[in-house]
């Protein structure tokens, strides 16, 4: 093959087509968790998740809360994949093999957001969130009381006991929660998030008429399952309230993830090693939103 302007052209067209294709056919579950926010600078400040938003009764002046004291700010990072194309691959006609490779790289960047929110899932007991806390810990600051989001109990349905003891206490718990002025903050748990070890447990808690021990199901239809392969504990188990604006998990987008290449025949790449490029690039970045909106269980009590 002839390498001119023309035919890098047409080849690195096809190469972003399939990219494309795969970027879009790949599968994503970040959204069931997370909410978008969209930068547009190096990072963001999220201070004003310490103020949970509600109406009151408007009786004199109105009641402005001043943004908490403590800082709470996302740095979006670079992301990329680089792949090489061999000028004699063009020369000789063998570009079939980089078509699997542009697959490769936009299904890896559709997944992006996914390795994002759930590594910050995967370290949500010993990350810090907007009142300085771990996301999931037993004394977030409320008022002038101390509030758990954090369990330990396995999830289990091997019994209706075992069930309440870990699954009910986490319902019970969120649906407990208020603001600082005491009142309730409408908590709706709607989310069970599991690593494909609880899968079978969890798809029975939620879906089974009866539990392992042949008493009725309280619990059925409560949540839905997501199952996600990005977790990596065995034994840690979420549950999440998804149906406010905010989301208990932050995907901050700074620079969706676009094609990339490098064509130029004079490229020093080119000139000394004979090595032209595609790829994908963003800059994106996670965080943490409202803890009120989650309870994480580590699983480590039976």
């Amino acid at each position: 093959m002839i390498i001119n302007a023309a035919t890098l052209k047409a080849i690195f067209v096809n190469l972003k087509t399939t990219f494309n294709k795969a970027f879009d056919s790949a599968p994503s579950q970040w959204q069931k968790i997370a909410m978008l926010v969209p930068s547009t600078a190096r990072s963001n400040d999220y201070k004003w998740l310490a103020n949970f938003p509600r109406m009151q009764k408007w009786i004199g002046e109105k009641a402005v809360k001043a943004l908490s004291a403590f800082g709470y700010s996302i740095t979006n990072d670079d992301f990329e994949t680089t792949v090489e194309v061999d000028r004699n691959d063009i020369e000789d006609d063998n570009l079939g093999i980089y078509a699997p490779q542009a697959q490769m790289a936009g299904f890896s960047a559709k997944q992006l957001p996914d390795e994002i929110v759930f590594d910050l899932v995967n370290k949500s007991f010993n990350s810090l969130c907007y009142d300085g806390q771990y996301f999931f810990d037993v004394d977030h600051p409320v008022a002038d009381a101390s509030v758990s989001n954090k369990g330990t109990k396995k999830l289990s349905a091997a019994s209706q006991a075992a069930a309440q003891a870990s699954y009910g206490v986490a319902r019970t718990a969120m649906k407990k929660f208020k603001d600082d002025e005491g009142r309730p903050l409408n908590i709706t748990p709607n989310v069970l998030l599991v690593p494909p070890a609880l899968e079978d447990i969890a798809r029975a808690l939620l879906s089974n008429d009866r539990l392992d021990d042949g008493k009725t199901n309280p619990y059925k239809g409560t949540a839905e399952l997501v199952v996600v392969p990005w977790l990596t504990s065995d034994d840690a188990w979420f549950l999440l309230d998804t149906t406010k604006p905010v989301k208990p998990f932050i995907y901050q987008e700074r620079k969706k993830p676009v094609f990339v290449q490098q064509t130029d025949p004079q490229a020093d790449d080119v000139f000394n090693r004979r090595k032209y490029k595609f790829g994908a690039e963003a800059r994106a970045a996670g965080g943490y939103g409202f803890w009120q909106l989650a309870y994480g269980s580590d699983g480590s009590v039976a």
